[in-house]
């Protein structure tokens, strides 16, 4: 059975201990695949404190607010368990993000610049002629940082700080689902058409192709994804 393992590097504890514990774990949980296996990923407090290099007590505090934070969550007698989102709060939160994404990217269109714009067309530019499926780990990489970057095209601070609770679980779910159904090559589609209406800044065009790109995941999990249930 496949399962998720979270990744983290030693910090230097030098310096805002507790934040930098923190942000090593919030940005480790981000990073990792949490719908690859069936069951929740579970988190071994001694091995981060050894992975960090440093002692449990820290890790526990940053551990006590990743669970306020709704990150993760705490089992009397089992241990801590990153959260995992159920089918219906997925598809909650692929809706509450085609607004946040769309809106975004109508700002864009009004405040973001050529150049800014042209580094979305050159995330893609090895995926042409059908490379996205024969490259799929990259590609994904790739999709997740373009939707990523949308969000901070808007030139707004509030966009993209109220998606980030929600990216750790649409950001999963678009890694897991993009090998399926040939949606790979349907989304580079996507993104091409979305990057050339930001280019001719066509604002009403870019809202609605964004907005109807992140429903299509929807879409697609509603009719097909049964491991959430």
């Amino acid at each position: 059975m496949t399962t998720a393992k979270l990744v983290v590097q030693p910090i230097d504890i030098n310096f805002s201990l507790k934040n930098k514990i923190y942000e090593a774990l919030r940005e480790s949980i981000i990073a990792m695949d949490i719908y690859a296996a069936t069951e929740d990923p579970r988190l071994d407090e001694r091995q981060l404190s050894e992975d960090l290099g440093v002692s449990r007590t820290p890790v526990r505090e940053a551990l006590a607010r990743l669970e306020q934070e709704g990150f993760v969550r705490t089992v009397p007698r089992k241990g801590v368990f990153v959260v995992r989102k159920t089918k219906k709060e997925i598809l909650e939160m692929i809706m509450v993000w085609a607004a946040l994404e769309s809106m975004a990217a109508r700002l864009a269109t009004q405040h973001a610049t050529d150049e800014e714009i042209q580094g979305l067309r050159r995330m893609f530019s090895t995926f042409q002629n059908s490379q996205a499926e024969a490259k799929i780990d990259e590609y994904s990489d790739a999709n997740i940082h373009f939707h990523q970057e949308i969000l901070k095209l808007s030139h707004t601070e509030l966009i993209p700080r109220m998606a980030q609770n929600l990216f750790i679980h649409v950001g999963a779910i678009r890694r897991r689902t993009i090998t399926e159904d040939h949606r790979a090559s349907r989304s580079i589609i996507d993104h091409m058409h979305i990057i050339e209406a930001l280019e001719k800044r066509d604002t009403e065009l870019a809202e609605r192709l964004v907005r109807e790109h992140a429903l299509n995941l929807a879409e697609h999990v509603e009719k097909n994804v049964d491991y959430l249930d």
